[in-house]
Parts: structure tokens; sequence; C-alpha cells
């Protein structure tokens, strides 16, 4: 199943943050080769002021950023000094470039001061295994003040910094997904100085995987609106959060009480792939607002799979 997913979703157009959360999939996979040619692609589209995977200045802010590991993986195992200059393009571009809140939170658009949950898997990550470990918390740290909602352990989906109200107060299946995934990426890279900083995020992943969990359906699924069951049955929810909750126990910051919902999500995902190799039933491409199949939808049934075998491993 796994060689037709991937098919599937390198046949698909991809955007910016698309392209990178499919050579992230690959990354994780073990798929190195496959991983260069995405890497060099992005830089190919590369904006001059350090975003990747675009064409023109007025897009996205934290998405390009997606592209960020598997571009420094690219440039180790290739040697090539332009993909780490581009890398470091990139990283320069978040650091010093990007629009952001007074208090130093990246903006998720160029065009909108707005917060979205999405950019918890963005931009920390790269951070992160880009030597910034601290910004990559710190980032998170303002993310979850200015979008968790502490009575449901969920996160809403956008937040505008010039109105100070949120601008889409909804909680999204897959943009809790994001979150989940994002924190459980900057875990994993933290060094062992950090030991503090990772009881913090395994805390908050832990309060969101259970605000999550009070909405999964029998069927291991999620409603689009995690607490709206009048809302579509979404694939792609479940296939973060196992994804989530595989490296987690993996990586020892996880009870293992929490496989038996990640197998559920996953046999349930498993049932969604058809015959070319599509996730059946993602928030779809191009707006995600209606059951359908997308980029993000196939990346994210492939490193479930690659989270699930390490920890067989």
């Amino acid at each position: 199943m796994i060689p037709r997913v991937m098919n599937a979703m390198l046949a698909m157009q991809r955007r910016a943050w698309e392209q990178g959360v499919a050579a992230q999939a690959l990354l994780e996979l073990g798929e190195s080769a496959w991983v260069v040619l995405l890497a060099k692609d992005a830089v190919v589209n590369q904006l001059k002021d350090g975003r990747l995977a675009l064409n023109e200045c007025r897009g996205p802010v934290a998405d390009p950023a997606a592209n960020g590991e598997p571009l420094l993986h690219a440039a180790t195992v290739t040697g090539d000094p332009a993909l780490r200059q581009a890398a470091d393009r990139m990283l320069e571009f978040l650091l010093y470039k990007a629009p952001r809140t007074r208090d130093g939170l990246i903006y998720h658009n160029a065009i909108e001061n707005q917060i979205w949950v999405d950019a918890c898997y963005m931009a920390p990550p790269f951070l992160a295994v880009a030597g910034y470990p601290e910004e990559a918390v710190r980032q998170l740290v303002g993310y979850r003040q200015r979008l968790f909602d502490a009575q449901a352990h969920l996160f809403y989906h956008i937040w505008d910094e010039d109105l100070q109200a949120y601008a889409r107060q909804l909680f999204w299946g897959v943009g809790n997904g994001w979150a989940a995934a994002g924190m459980a990426r900057v875990i994993r890279a933290l060094p062992e100085r950090m030991g503090r900083d990772r009881a913090l995020l395994v805390g908050f992943v832990k309060e969101l995987l259970d605000g999550c969990l009070v909405h999964q359906r029998a069927d291991g699924l999620f409603h689009d609106i995690l607490d709206d069951p009048e809302t579509f049955v979404e694939t792609n929810a479940a296939q973060m959060l196992a994804t989530t909750i595989y490296r987690g126990v993996a990586g020892g910051w996880l009870d293992a009480a929490y496989l038996p919902d990640a197998d559920r999500m996953r046999a349930a995902a498993h049932a969604k792939v058809d015959a070319y190799g599509l996730v059946q039933g993602v928030c779809g491409a191009p707006h995600f607002n209606r059951s359908g199949t997308a980029t993000e939808g196939q990346a994210f049934f492939l490193m479930m799979e690659a989270a699930h075998g390490e920890l067989n491993r």
C-alpha cells in the first residue's frame, strides 16, 4: 500500500507546504533520493527573500519552511553547498524578515496579520533542526497562547492580531493535527540541555491528544470540526494524531495506553485507500472545506506508516 500511496502523492500538483510535507514524508520513510529531488525543486522556486517553493511574493510566510528539514537532508547527503545556502536563506527569512506580531510570533500569510494553527507544523520543526530550538519552542508557546482553549483542550484555527479576535473560532480537526504533529517533531529535535522545554511540549501534546480523543468516532475517525457531528467525517486528522502517538510512544515520552486509539485510526485510514493509492475522505484540495483528496492526506498516511514501523522495530 505504501508504494501506491506514494506514487499517488508524487502525481499531485503541490503548493509550498504540500511540497514540504511530501518531502518530509519521504524523508521519514527513508526515501533519500526522492527527498533530494523534491528539495532541489523547492530551491528552483525559491524567492529572493528566501521562501522556498513559491513563485509569488504575496504568498504564505510560514508554509515554505515545511521544506526546510528535507532541504537540510538533501544538502548533507549531496554535499552541495548551493542547497545549504538555500536552507540558510530560508532560515534567515524566518529569523529576520518574516512579518510577525509585536511579541515575535511569525504570521502565517504575508497579506494578513493572522496566526494559524497550521503554522505549528510549518516553521518550528525547521527552526529546531536548523540550530534554533529555543526559538522553535518560543513560537509554539506563543501560538498556543493565542489559539488554545483550556476548557476543550483543543486549538482554534485562526487568530486575527489586528482585530484581537478569532477569525475562525472552530476546532478544525486537521488544524489540531498540525499542532500535534508539529510539536512532536520539535520534541524529537530538542537537545538534551532543553529537558524542561521538552517536558513542557510533551505536556502540551498529551493535553491536546486527550482533547481530541473525546471526539473520536467509533470507526476511529473524526469529524472535520471535531465537536460538530454535522460536519463531514474526515480521514487526515486521524492519520496526523496516529503519527503523533506512534512517534511519542517510540520516543519514550508518551504512554503506550494511547496505542489502541492510534491503531483504530490507522485501520480506518487503511480502509480509505483506493485502488489508485488515493487516501479518500481527507480535507480535499484546493480549498480544504470538503471531503476529497490532498497531498497532505497522502503524506500523513506515509508518515503514519513510517512512525508505526519505527515503533515496531
